[in-house]
Order: structure tokens, then C-alpha cells, then sequence
């Protein structure tokens, strides 16, 4: 290695910072009965210079769990306990005015602190995600030795969270001394520092989930301090970092015992904060939709002059088109989404579960300018590209229930689904909905009514995603949806202009598909009884057409177009019954339908023809002639449905925290 010629030492071929050499000596390999322990001028360094993210996780990565445990404990205890301590700066107060310093040397003062609070952020932030990213043995107390030891670990980490409460929470009204307030908290602290916080919060939360580490969030509450800081700042991602660490927080054992932030969800009043939280949640759903539109471009392409000669190629449009992926590669990509960033989507179900307040504004905020999406339509749009690709992973699917059951939410509140279900122009809004998989729905351009929108999305999840393996659970929540809201529309006699012919076939195509892969469905381990739900919510759904179309269809024809279908699937609803013994149900209406159809069979048989003979227009004709022989004979109560009920879905509901929990551990561990 080539000398220096000013001070004769070997240069090291790459400028090294020193921060990296402070790394290299904190974890170069100690002997604790001859090592020096590292000097107060350390640490004091340690802290005022740059940290360097990627040469600290260089350094951490390779050590594993056990060595972090056996060997590098001390380091790593030492680091952490520091960082701490540079998080909660305190100044003596002087005693006169003549020890008191001048306003530059205060200004230097606070610009010092909050520096020195910063690079520990920094430092924490990377330490903590790769610390706590490795695989311990027993997670709980194989972390806590790391960090602090079982001795100091309520001392260290009850100031670690209360240093990061206050950070968050910014400014604190009383007396400050050279900027700094009683408790420690830097005056006028910017966005950054406090952003910073929340970053380090949510690597701790999302890395030692599962462990006793989050209780010390639980007993400090954070909720107060992440909700003034989305008070105090505008952009988007500076709301959705503290709003998903919400989430997090308030799904920590929260089916063990009480968890105060769901408690403060519940409470929670202030409106303006609420919308500036949709409102993010809004843009963060366009963000995440864009990742699916970047694999497959699906707008319908409307016509013009210049997309006419293009095709002729007369002109050469779109320079800069975006690449066509292969099939394969399309559906390898689909799979790997919605991006990380819908770790969001928990927090928004629970406010949504929470807070009343929180599930009008979702649905009534409208957009900040012309031409922009209102929150919920961008939600509504996300969740559709998220069904229509919901079987190619256990991520998309939980991601999609997530969605479905805040949809459900706002169905079952009758003054909210009256708001869906409204006509008036100020209530119609556009919903961009995926046309990514074949077969499609009627492109609908333009403000439509939002309860149409929802329609499609739960006949466009029930037509695509059809397996042998189904997912009952899902299915049973979209079928459901459209139960609900059909029993609103018939009992307030709410007639929509909706393609409704496509809903009907869409579940007679799902009672086809059940018939057929009946063996298969019926050994489905642990979806049973969800399998009985799903019989009755779909022929219940039929019945309920038969039975009260008039009052929510908007035309005749649209009636008659139902009994046309029911009449066409006869041989199937018979099968259907028998092979589900469904006669023995008394919650199901198969009946309902299997009568209808064997009415009309009936009516045609007496003419000596069958319906094989006839043309569309003649059985139309017959099914019009049928209505004054037909008696409906309906099951009770087939427009009630049961609430919905957390402790009915708290399995999915661990599942969905747990993949949260992951994506937030991919947020914060990011380069």
C-alpha cells in the first residue's frame, strides 16, 4: 500500500469518512479483560459526524444472532444506551444574565442538539433494523440482552420511547432554555427530525413485533404525538408513516387485551386531522394503483383521428410507450403487489372499524380540485386491481380481504350506503376500475353513482378469481356485499341504471362453478362452515332478485332478463341442491329458484316445445306470460344479514397484522 508523503502512513486506497473507522473500532473484535473502554470523546464524536448508512449495515449484516449475542453484546448495548442519551439533551439553566449566552450562541446551541438528535435517528434506524432483522433463538429476551440487558432494559427503554414521544410531538408549551424545553425538547423542531422519529419507532415496533418490547409503546401512547405531527405537516408521506405506525400500534395483542390506541381511535374527533388522513390515504392508493397500471396499461382506448392513422401507421405516436411485458413476467409482477406502502390499508381499517367520524368523511370528502379522484374512488380503484389479482399471492389475498371488509363497514351503516346509493350529481364521482383481465364489465366513463362502482368491483373479484382451491372467506364477503347493498336498494326502492345482467350471470357462473368442483370444495380444510355461508348468500341473492326485483330494477327488461337466466340454468339448480343437500338448509332459498324454473319448464312443455326450440325473443315472451300463473314462494327475512363482527375474522385479522408488519420492516429497512 503507497505511502503518504505528509505523515509516512499507509493511504488506504478509497477515502474512508471517519465515522466509518469509529464503526470499525465500536465492533472490531474486543477482548473485555485488556480493552480500554471507549471515552466519553468517543461517543461525543460519534454522534456530531454524518452517519453512513450503508457502511453501518455493511458492518452489522454478516454478524449473526448468536455472535450479536456472545460477542458484541457489550458494543451493542453501549451504542444503544448513547443513541438514547443524544435523543434527550438537557442544558443547565443559567444563573444570571451574565451566564447567560447570546442568542447566536443559543441558535448554535439548539442547531448542535437537533444535529446530534438527528445522526442518532439515523444511527438507530439502521442499527435497529438490522439488529433486530435476525433470526434469535428465543426472540424476546435474545433481543432485549442485545439492546440494553434484562437489568436496565425498563430504565433504557422507557427513556428511549419517551425520547421519541417527544421528538414527535415536536415543541411543548413552558420554559426553554437555549431552545431547549424542560423536558428536553428542541423548540421549533423541523418535519425531518420528527419524521426521523417516527422512522425509528416503526423499525422497533415492526422488528420486534411478536416480542414484549411493543408494551413499551403501549404504556406511553404514542397516539397523542403522531396525531400533532400530521397536524403540522402537509405532505403525503409525512401523514402516512405515523398514520401506518398507528396502525401497528393499535394492532399489538389488541385481542389479548385493551389497547389504548384503539381506544383513541374510537375518540377521536378532530375532523380537519381525519380528512388530511384520508386524504393521504387517498394519494397513497394512487401510488400504489400506478404500480399495477406500470405492468399493464388498461384504460380503454377511446377513438380519434390521430389514434386511427397511428394504427394505419400514418403517424408514429407515443415515443415513449411503456414496455409490454410477456404473460409470465406480467404475472410474476402482479404478484409481488400492492407495494409496501399499503401497510397503510391496516391503520385505515381500523379507523374505519373505530370511528364513525372517520368512515362519513371516507365516503363524503370530495376531491381538491376538478379533474382530481376523491379519496374513496381512488380507495374503490386500488381495491379493484388488487381483486382482479387477489389469487396469485397470501399477500394480495389478505391486502384484498383488508380492503372488503372496510367496504363492508361502510355498506352496513344505512346512512352511508344511502350516500353510495345517491343520484345526485354532487355524490356521483368517477372510479377508474381494472380491465387487466378478461372477461370485462361495461366500461362506465365519466361520474357514475359510487354503489355501481362497488358492484363491479365485488362481480369483477367473484369472476376472477375462481379456483379449485377457493377462497371461500373472500367470496363469502363479496357475495355478502352485494346482498347488503340489493336489500338496501329493495327495501328503499333505490332503482339504479346498472348493467345488472352482468351481476346475475356472474353468480349464476358462480353457482356453475360450485356445482362443478363440488368434490373439491367440500375438502377445503377449515372453510366449511364458510363454504354453507357462501351456498346461502348466493342463492339468497338470486331468490332476493326474484322476489323483490321490481322494487330496485329499473326496468322490466332487466327483470325479465333474470328469469330468463334462472329459467336457462334449471338443470343446474337441481344439481346444484342435490350435491350441497341444500333442501335441508333452512337458512337457503334454492327452492325459490328451482320452482321458478320448473314453472317455466312446465309452460313450455304443455306447448310440446322445449326451450332448446324456441328463440331468445320467444322465451322472453313466455317468461312475461308466466308472471300471472307464478307464485314466488320466498324464505323470510332474505334482506337481513348479520353485522359485521371483529371476533369473527381475528385469525385473518393476525394474519393481515403480520404481513403489515413485514412490509413496514421493508419500508424502514430500505437504502
Amino acid at each position: 500500500m503507497e505511502q503518504s508523503p505528509l505523515t509516512q502512513q499507509p493511504r488506504p486506497e478509497a477515502f474512508q469518512a471517519k465515522i466509518v473507522k469509529l464503526y470499525q473500532e465500536l465492533f472490531k473484535d474486543h477482548d473485555p479483560e485488556t480493552d480500554l473502554p471507549l471515552t466519553e470523546g468517543f461517543w461525543t464524536e460519534f454522534f456530531i459526524l454524518k452517519p453512513s448508512r450503508s457502511a453501518l449495515r455493511q458492518i452489522l449484516d454478516p454478524i449473526s444472532a448468536s455472535d450479536l449475542l456472545h460477542l458484541y453484546s457489550s458494543q451493542t448495548r453501549q451504542l444503544f444506551s448513547r443513541a438514547v442519551a443524544a435523543l434527550k439533551p438537557t442544558t443547565n439553566r443559567p444563573s444570571s444574565s451574565a451566564a447567560r449566552p447570546s442568542s447566536s450562541a443559543g441558535a448554535q446551541s439548539q442547531a448542535q442538539i437537533q444535529t446530534k438528535q438527528a445522526n442518532a435517528l439515523d444511527t438507530l434506524s439502521v442499527f435497529l433494523v438490522s439488529v433486530l432483522g435476525k433470526k434469535y433463538t428465543n426472540p424476546s429476551s435474545d433481543i432485549i440482552e442485545v439492546l440494553a440487558g434484562l437489568d436496565s432494559v425498563d430504565t433504557i427503554f422507557g427513556e428511549f420511547v419517551g425520547a421519541l414521544d417527544g421528538i414527535v410531538r415536536g415543541s411543548t408549551p413552558g420554559h426553554t432554555t437555549n431552545g431547549v424545553n424542560a423536558g428536553g425538547v428542541v423548540a421549533g423542531m423541523g418535519i425531518e427530525l420528527r419524521r426521523k422519529a417516527v422512522e425509528v419507532a416503526m423499525a422497533v415496533t415492526a422488528g420486534a413485533w411478536g416480542t414484549g418490547l411493543g408494551s413499551y409503546f403501549i404504556q406511553r401512547d404514542m397516539f397523542p404525538a403522531l396525531m400533532k405531527l400530521i397536524q403540522d405537516t402537509e405532505t403525503t408521506q409525512d401523514i402516512v408513516q405515523p398514520f401506518t405506525l398507528v396502525g401497528l400500534l393499535a394492532n399489538y395483542n389488541k385481542f389479548e387485551f385493551q389497547n389504548p390506541y384503539q381506544m383513541r381511535l374510537n375518540d377521536f374527533v378532530n375532523e380537519q386531522t381525519i380528512q388530511k388522513i384520508i386524504r393521504a390515504v387517498g394519494q397513497a392508493c394512487l401510488t400504489l394503483r400506478g404500480q399495477y397500471v406500470a405492468v399493464q396499461e388498461d384504460l380503454p382506448e377511446g377513438w380519434s383521428i390521430a389514434g386511427t392513422l397511428s394504427m394505419i401507421g400514418l403517424v408514429r405516436l407515443n415515443k415513449h410507450k411503456k414496455p409490454v411485458y410477456d404473460a409470465e413476467t406480467q404475472k410474476r409482477m402482479f404478484a409481488a403487489l400492492p407495494g409496501k406502502e399499503a401497510a397503510v390499508l391496516l391503520a385505515t381499517y381500523d379507523f374505519t372499524h373505530a370511528n364513525k367520524l372517520f368512515c362519513h368523511n371516507l365516503v363524503t370528502l370530495p376531491p381538491l380540485a376538478k379533474g382530481d379522484e376523491p379519496p374513496f374512488s381512488s380507495f374503490l380503484s386500488l381495491t379493484s386491481y388488487m381483486l382482479q389479482h387477489a389469487h396469485l399471492s397470501q399477500r394480495t389475498t389478505l391486502y384484498s380481504h383488508l380492503n372488503i371488509m372496510i367496504i363492508r363497514l361502510i355498506i352496513e351503516d344505512p346512512i352511508l350506503c344511502k350516500r353510495l346509493c345517491s343520484s345526485e350529481p354532487d355524490h356521483k364521482h368517477p372510479v377508474r376500475l381494472c380491465r387487466q383481465r378478461s372477461p370485462y364489465l361495461p366500461h362506465v366513463p365519466g361520474d357514475r353513482v359510487l354503489a355501481t362502482a362497488v358492484l363491479d368491483t365485488m362481480i369483477d373479484a367473484v369472476n376472477h378469481n375462481l379456483r379449485r382451491r377457493l377462497d371461500v372467506g373472500l367470496y363469502t364477503l363479496c357475495v355478502g356485499i352485494l346482498l347488503r347493498l340489493i336489500s338496501y336498494m329493495s327495501r328503499s326502492r333505490t332503482r339504479l341504471e346498472y348493467h345488472w345482467h352482468e351481476l346475475f350471470r356472474s353468480l349464476l357462473s358462480l353457482i356453475r362453478f360450485l356445482t362443478t368442483y363440488a368434490s373439491d370444495l367440500k375438502t377445503l380444510v377449515g372453510q366449511q362452515g364458510q363454504l354453507d355461508t357462501l351456498l346461502d348468500l348466493v342463492v339468497n341473492t338470486l331468490a332476493l332478485g326474484l322476489s323483490s326485483g321490481e322494487s330496485f330494477l329499473p326496468t322490466a327488461s332487466a327483470y325479465d332478463d333474470l328469469f330468463y337466466k334462472i329459467v336457462e340454468m334449471g338443470d343446474v339448480l337441481v344439481k346444484f341442491r342435490d350435491v350441497y343437500n341444500l333442501k335441508k338448509r333452512q337458512s337457503n332459498s334454492i327452492d325459490t329458484l328451482v320452482n321458478v324454473s320448473t314453472h317455466y319448464k312446465e309452460m313450455l312443455g304443455k306447448g310440446g316445445v322445449t326451450k332448446d326450440k324456441l328463440t331468445s325473443v320467444q322465451v322472453a315472451e313466455v317468461i312475461k306470460q308466466g308472471y300471472e300463473t307464478l307464485s314466488i314462494q320466498a324464505k323470510e327475512g332474505l334482506d337481513s344479514w348479520e353485522r359485521f363482527r371483529e371476533a369473527d375474522e381475528r385469525g385473518l385479522l393476525k394474519k393481515m397484522a403480520r404481513e403489515a408488519v413485514g412490509d413496514v420492516r421493508g419500508l424502514v429497512g430500505g437504502e
